[in-house]
């Protein structure tokens, strides 16, 4: 790693932490796990990983880092979440349990669950062109996945599904520093989507700093 690699923390309280501490390590950043305000405090960017939303944003409470979490969403943290962390991301969920609450930041309206239940989870190519740069398809893999139901117009939409009776909804976003998918990338062994979010963190780091 170079001195130019940003610190990219994963939120540590459920959900494939080390699968993300990995791909964001072969990704180029410098990963940590994040469980306290100091921690998330010293982090350049921060991935919400998948999980069970409802539990996440308990523990969040929990371990009282929600508001810290939001102030520095609203102070421009990048962050990238993952099916559930889209959850927390979105302005607005459809289908959340009774008192869900999310983080906020996207302008989007996901549905949690959109594609049903675990044995319902399914894989499917998708062209992710500002992540591939026109190169292979990334695998989505879809477990208990959201989607966006809608977005708002500054919301960038980076991958809709191409086949089946889901075909065209949203499953990839991006709004500002903020980046979301409905599925997986962390553990298909493919870390060109954290490559992704890493440069989007870089860039962040470069313009404060100037």
């Amino acid at each position: 790693m170079s001195r130019e690699d940003p610190t990219i923390g994963v939120l540590a309280l459920q959900g494939d932490v080390r699968e993300h501490l990995a791909a964001l390590e072969a990704g180029g950043a410098r990963a940590v796990t994040v469980r306290r305000r100091c921690e998330l405090e010293a982090v350049d960017g921060l991935v919400l990983p998948g999980g069970e939303s409802t539990t996440i944003d308990r523990l969040l409470r929990v371990f009282e880092l929600r508001e810290a979490l939001r102030e520095r969403i609203g102070e421009g943290l990048p962050v990238y979440g993952s099916c559930a962390g889209m959850i927390l991301l979105a302005d607005r969920v459809l289908d959340g349990a009774p008192g869900q609450q999310t983080l906020g930041g996207l302008d989007v309206t996901v549905r949690r669950n959109a594609f049903g239940r675990q044995v319902d989870s399914w894989e499917e190519d998708l062209p992710l062109e500002a992540v591939t740069g026109g190169g292979p398809p990334v695998l989505g893999v879809f477990i208990r996945a959201p989607w966006v139901e809608e977005a708002g117009a500054g919301v960038q939409v980076l991958a809709r599904l191409g086949a089946g009776p889901a075909a065209g909804r949203i499953v990839a976003v991006r709004q500002g520093d903020l980046v979301a998918t409905s599925f997986h990338p962390e553990i298909t062994g493919d870390d060109r989507v954290h490559r992704y979010f890493v440069d989007v963190v870089r860039d962040r780091v470069a313009r404060t700093a100037g």
